[in-house]
């Protein structure tokens, strides 16, 4: 049985169709890619996910339980790591926990307790301004995980960082979602990101968004060292291309 589940989903703002009959599917440890252009309705379909926006039609199940229009059963962060400049990094990745009603203390504790995991051992009492971009999405990633530790929601986390950066958490991420057995649907336009980091990918069509293909990463090339240079990585990025255009 699938950890997360979206059937059937369609989505209108002001008459204007955005989704139309979205069926994906989240496993346990999994990370799966929705790849798709610009204004594709990838957005809209986590914000749908998270339980932000109710759909037109359809529903989402988290471990079998209906939880359409229900908020924090699923992580989510945006593309920005929207840090709030004026709290120290343990209060940022705390503050999930304190709004859920946990005291102060507690919270912090809780957070502390990833902070080795995560890789910020030592910038508990830093502020955002002083970690470098991936330090700081790390934070933001962090904090992410503090709100449902069952399943998260990416939406291009790592657009803003430079190549080499983005290599490096690509490989830490991976790293982390074993460590703590954690399952990640991911938003990007980046197919070399999608076919590098997933186990699946769904592919988005143009609006109204409806899933072209679904494509299965073989599992000698998941994750795999030296993807990039396999005869498979070129294989995967010509059906994807055909797929969009």
């Amino acid at each position: 049985m699938a950890l997360l589940k979206a059937e059937n989903i369609s989505v209108s703002f002001d008459g204007n169709k955005i989704l139309e009959n979205i069926d994906i599917e989240l496993n346990a440890g999994e990370l799966v890619s929705i790849l798709g252009l610009s204004g594709s309705g990838k957005t809209t379909l986590f914000n749908v996910i998270a339980g932000l926006i109710k759909p037109d039609e359809g529903r989402v199940l988290l471990d079998d339980e209906d939880i359409t229009g229900r908020t924090g059963y699923v992580s989510y962060m945006l593309q920005k790591d929207l840090l709030l400049p004026y709290r120290t990094i343990i209060d940022n990745v705390a503050m999930p926990l304190m709004i859920s009603g946990m005291k102060r203390k507690q919270a912090r504790e809780k957070a502390k307790e990833y902070f080795s995991v995560f890789g910020l051992n030592g910038c508990e009492k830093l502020y955002p301004a002083q970690l470098s971009g991936g330090m700081r999405q790390r934070a933001a990633l962090l904090r992410t995980y503090m709100m449902s530790g069952r399943a998260e929601l990416l939406d291009e986390p790592f657009s803003a960082l430079d190549a080499i950066t983005k290599s490096h958490l690509h490989e830490w991420y991976i790293g982390v979602m074993r460590r703590i057995k954690l399952s990640t649907l991911f938003i990007t336009h980046d197919i070399d990101e999608a076919i590098l980091l997933s186990d699946r990918i769904y592919v988005l069509g143009e609006r109204p968004g409806r899933i072209l293909k679904e494509i299965c990463i073989d599992p000698a090339d998941v994750r795999c060292e030296g993807l990039l240079l396999k005869d498979s990585f070129l294989s995967y990025k010509r059906e994807i291309l055909s797929e969009i255009k």
